[in-house]
Order: C-alpha cells, then sequence, then structure tokens
C-alpha cells in the first residue's frame, strides 16, 4: 500500500514540476493578457502529466484488489455508466456547433462536453490497464468495452479539433 502511496506523491511531484517548467517559459506580455488561457492549460497540463504518471500506481493498486469480486463487478458497472456520458458529449457539442445561440442550455452542455472529451485520452488506458489485471470474465470485457467507447470518443475529439479532417 505504502508503494501505491509513493506513486500518487511521485505523480503529483511530476505534475507541479511540469507545471513549474511551464510557467518558467510562459511569463511575457502574452501570458499577461491571456491570463485565464493560460490557467486553463496549466491545469490540463497537471491534470495530463499527473494522470500519465498515476496509471502505474492505479494499476498497481488494482493489482492488490484483485481478490474482492464485488469491487471489479461495480467498477465494471461504473465504467460502463460513465462511458455512455462520452458519446451523448460528443453528439451534444456536435449538435450545438450547428446552432447559433452561443448563450443558449445547449451550448453551456457542449462547454460541459468539451471537458469530459477530454477526459478520454486517460480514461482509455486506464481502462486497459484495468481489463488485464480484471480477475473475472465479465469484468474484463466490460472494461475492454469502456475502454473501446473512450478511445473511439477520443479519436473523434482529434479528427474533429485537431485535424483538418472533419466526419460531421
Amino acid at each position: 500500500m505504502a508503494t501505491v502511496l509513493a506513486g500518487y506523491v511521485i505523480a503529483y511531484l511530476a505534475a507541479s514540476e511540469a507545471l513549474y517548467y511551464r510557467q518558467l517559459h510562459t511569463q511575457g506580455e502574452d501570458a499577461q493578457a491571456s491570463a485565464g488561457m493560460y490557467a486553463f492549460g496549466d491545469a490540463i497540463l497537471f491534470v495530463a502529466v499527473f494522470g500519465v504518471v498515476a496509471l502505474f500506481p492505479t494499476g498497481l493498486a488494482l493489482y492488490f484488489l484483485r481478490a474482492f469480486k464485488k469491487f471489479w463487478n461495480v467498477i465494471s458497472f461504473a465504467s460502463l455508466a460513465f462511458t455512455v456520458t462520452g458519446p451523448v458529449a460528443a453528439s451534444v457539442i456536435v449538435l450545438a456547433s450547428s446552432q447559433r445561440a452561443d448563450q443558449s442550455v445547449l451550448a453551456i452542455w457542449a462547454g460541459l462536453g468539451v471537458l469530459r472529451t477530454l477526459l478520454t485520452p486517460l480514461l482509455a488506458p486506464a481502462f486497459v490497464i484495468a481489463a488485464f489485471i480484471a480477475p473475472t470474465r465479465f469484468s474484463c470485457w466490460a472494461l475492454v468495452g469502456a475502454a473501446a467507447i473512450e478511445g473511439t470518443i477520443g479519436t473523434y475529439a482529434f479528427f474533429r479539433w485537431f485535424s483538418g479532417l472533419r466526419l460531421i
């Protein structure tokens, strides 16, 4: 258990260090003029680095919890329930992008959908790691399904926002 906690402390320190170096190199006028945008970028950087480094201690914690079958059933159902929000978020984003009203309820939900979609690069590998560790066949396949859905949403988001290719 101490190894898992030490892994999370290392993940926190790595994310803090990455954030420190980013702030060292973004002290210009651009950062002052767009302080909110830079703060959001800092938050995303911290979560991304922490999430990637924390995959190892999370996998180790899941390995230690292998003997608890009820835990894995709950994790399997929870992963599938949460993963369903990915396609819903993508659909709301597509629907809102075809609307004109900037202050509509749909636009607010689309903003939350973007935040949900930003989680997919962390959730997909986490679900794959959990699927390899899962002790029951149902848990394994449920986590593989959740990882596949997250991967699909992540691929869609990549092509939607970072590529010239528009799927919809």
